[in-house]
C-alpha cells in the first residue's frame, strides 16, 4: 500500500489522489492514508466508471493477477495509463486478455454471442436504466397493465411510485425532483401545464407499434412501448420525439440493413400489431380496383386528436367512395369493435353503396397482398401496408404520414424531409420504441419480441379479466340484433 501511494503521489504532483480502498481494508487504510496529504478516501459505493471519468492515471496494489483485477481491465477499456505497485502496465493488453477470457451468452436465447454484441447490449441496458432512474412517479396506468409496465421502468432506484391520482403523482415527482410519467390517452388535459408550472418533466407512455398477441381491450399484456418527452406520436397538433427523430436522425448503412431485415421478417412471418389467428379471404372480383378501408375505434385517443374533416369511420367510407366510385371497397372494422369492445360500429343500412364487402376475421397481412391500395384515417394499418409495398392514402395525420411515402389528404406542413421506407422503419420500430422481453423481463430489441410471438403461453390474458370475454360476447350479440357492423 505504501509503495502504491508513494508512486501515485509522485506522479500526481499537485493533482489530488483519489483512493478507493477495498471494503475489508477501509478501516485500516484510513489511519495510513492520514500520513499522505492530498490523498482523499472515496466511499466504496461509487461506481467504477464514475471514478474512471475523474482519473488521469490508475494505480493498483499488486501483484498483477490472472484473471486481471476488474479495475485494471476497465482502465484498459477507458484507455487510461495503469500502474501496478508503481510499475507501468499495458492496460490495453490487460483489457484484451479480459475480453478473450470472457464467455458471452445471449440472455434471451442462451446461445453464444460475441463480446461486441454483449457489450452493445450492456450499453443499451445501461442507457435505459439511466433514463428510468429519473422517473419518480407514474400515473394513468390501469391496474392490469402495471405488471407489464414494471420491467419497462425498472432501475437501480427501484420502481417509481404508481399513483392513481395525477395530482398525487405530480406531487411525488416534484418532491423527489424527478420525472412524471403518464399514460398518454388517460392523461388529464391540464396535466402538461401543471407539470410545467411545477417544473417537473413529463413523459408520455403509449403502446408501441408491434404490440404483441391479442387485444389491449381484452387486457392482453403488451411488450412494446413508446416513451415521449415532447408529445405523443398519434397527435400531430404538436411535434413528438418520434417526429423530431424522423426529421433529423442519421440512418447509417448498418441501421438501414437492420431495418430491411426487420421489415422482411415482419412481412415473411405475417406479423401485425395484434397478430390474430387466420381466417378465409372473402371472394374478390377480377378487373376492378380493390381498396381496403380500415376502421378505427372512434373514442380512441388517436381519433380524438384528428382535426380534419374525416373523423369517423362512416366519414372515411363516404370520402373513399366519392374519391374512387368505381372501386371495389372492402371495409375492415377495428379488431376491438369486432370483439365487442369500444365504439365505432356502423349500421348495415349505412354501409350500402359504400362498402362492397365487410371483412372481420381475416387478418390484415392476408388482405394486403390482395388489394391495390389502403385508405385510413390514422390507423397503424397504413404503416403495415407500407411495409408490404401497398400504396396508402391517409385522411388524418398519423406518425408515418408526411415523409413522402403516403398520399396525404390532410398534410402536415412542418414534415418536409423525404424518407426511404427503411429509414421510416428504423425510426418507428428500432430507434423510438422500447421493447420488453416477455420471457425474461429484460429490455430487448424488436427482433427478440418478434421471436417471442410464436410462444402463445407468453401472451395469456390474466384470469381475473375473463369477464371481458363475456362482455365482448354480449356486446356482439346486441350489435348484431341492432344491425351494426
Amino acid at each position: 500500500m505504501a509503495r502504491v501511494m508513494a508512486a501515485a503521489l509522485a506522479e500526481a504532483a499537485d493533482r489530488p489522489v483519489l483512493v478507493l480502498p477495498h471494503p475489508s481494508a477501509a478501516p485500516r487504510a484510513r489511519p495510513l492514508l492520514a500520513a499522505w496529504p492530498g490523498a482523499h478516501i472515496l466511499p466504496h459505493r461509487l461506481a467504477a466508471w464514475t471514478l474512471l471519468d475523474s482519473a488521469a492515471v490508475v494505480h493498483l496494489a499488486g501483484p498483477a493477477r490472472d484473471p486481471p483485477d476488474p479495475m485494471a481491465a476497465l482502465a484498459g477499456a477507458a484507455g487510461l495509463p495503469l500502474r501496478i505497485d508503481g510499475l507501468p502496465q499495458d492496460s490495453a493488453a490487460i483489457w484484451a486478455a479480459a475480453l478473450a477470457a470472457t464467455a458471452w451468452t445471449c440472455p434471451f436465447h442462451g446461445t453464444p454471442i460475441t463480446a461486441e454484441a454483449g457489450l452493445a447490449l450492456l450499453g443499451q441496458w445501461r442507457a435505459i436504466e439511466a433514463q428510468n432512474r429519473r422517473i419518480a412517479a407514474v400515473t394513468g396506468i390501469a391496474v392490469w397493465k402495471r405488471a407489464a409496465i414494471a420491467p419497462l421502468l425498472a432501475s437501480s432506484r427501484g420502481l417509481p411510485a404508481f399513483r392513481a391520482a395525477p395530482g398525487a403523482a405530480l406531487k411525488r415527482a416534484k418532491r423527489d425532483r424527478g420525472t412524471l410519467a403518464a399514460w398518454a390517452s388517460a392523461m388529464p388535459a391540464a396535466l402538461p401545464a401543471a407539470a410545467a408550472e411545477a417544473e417537473v418533466p413529463l413523459l408520455r407512455i403509449e403502446d408501441g407499434f408491434v404490440r404483441g398477441r391479442g387485444l389491449g381491450a381484452r387486457f392482453q399484456p403488451g411488450a412494446s412501448w413508446c416513451l415521449d418527452g415532447r408529445g405523443v406520436h398519434y397527435d400531430a397538433a404538436r411535434p413528438s420525439d418520434l417526429e423530431a427523430l424522423l426529421a433529423v436522425a442519421e440512418f447509417p448503412p448498418p441501421l438501414h440493413a437492420r431495418a430491411a431485415r426487420l421489415r422482411a421478417t415482419i412481412t415473411d412471418r405475417r406479423i401485425s400489431k395484434y397478430n390474430p389467428p387466420g381466417a378465409p379471404l372473402p371472394p374478390l372480383p377480377d378487373g376492378r380496383r380493390i381498396l381496403l378501408v380500415t376502421g378505427q375505434v372512434e373514442d380512441d385517443a388517436s381519433m380524438r386528436a384528428v382535426t380534419g374533416k374525416v373523423r369517423r369511420n362512416l366519414d372515411l367510407l363516404r370520402a373513399v367512395r366519392a374519391a374512387e366510385p368505381g372501386a371495389f371497397v372492402l371495409y375492415k372494422p377495428h379488431p376491438d369493435l369486432v370483439a365487442g369492445f369500444r365504439h365505432g360500429r356502423i349500421a348495415a343500412a349505412d354501409l350500402r353503396g359504400l362498402a362492397d364487402a365487410v371483412v372481420t376475421a381475416t387478418p390484415l397481412p392476408d388482405l394486403l397482398p390482395k388489394i391495390d391500395a389502403l385508405h385510413t384515417i390514422c390507423s397503424l394499418s397504413g404503416f403495415e401496408a407500407l411495409l408490404r409495398g401497398v400504396p396508402v392514402t391517409c385522411w388524418g395525420q398519423p406518425a408515418y404520414a408526411g415523409w413522402g411515402l403516403t398520399e396525404d389528404r390532410d398534410p402536415i406542413p412542418r414534415r418536409t424531409r423525404r424518407l426511404t421506407l427503411d429509414e421510416l422503419v428504423a425510426g418507428m420500430l428500432i430507434l423510438y420504441p422500447r421493447y420488453v422481453d416477455p420471457a425474461t423481463g429484460l429490455p430487448c430489441g424488436p427482433e427478440i419480441l418478434l421471436d417471442r410471438l410464436d410462444d402463445a403461453a407468453l401472451w395469456r390474458a390474466p384470469r381475473w379479466t375473463l369477464h371481458r370475454g363475456l362482455q365482448g360476447f354480449l356486446t356482439r350479440l346486441v350489435a348484431g340484433w341492432r344491425g351494426l357492423t
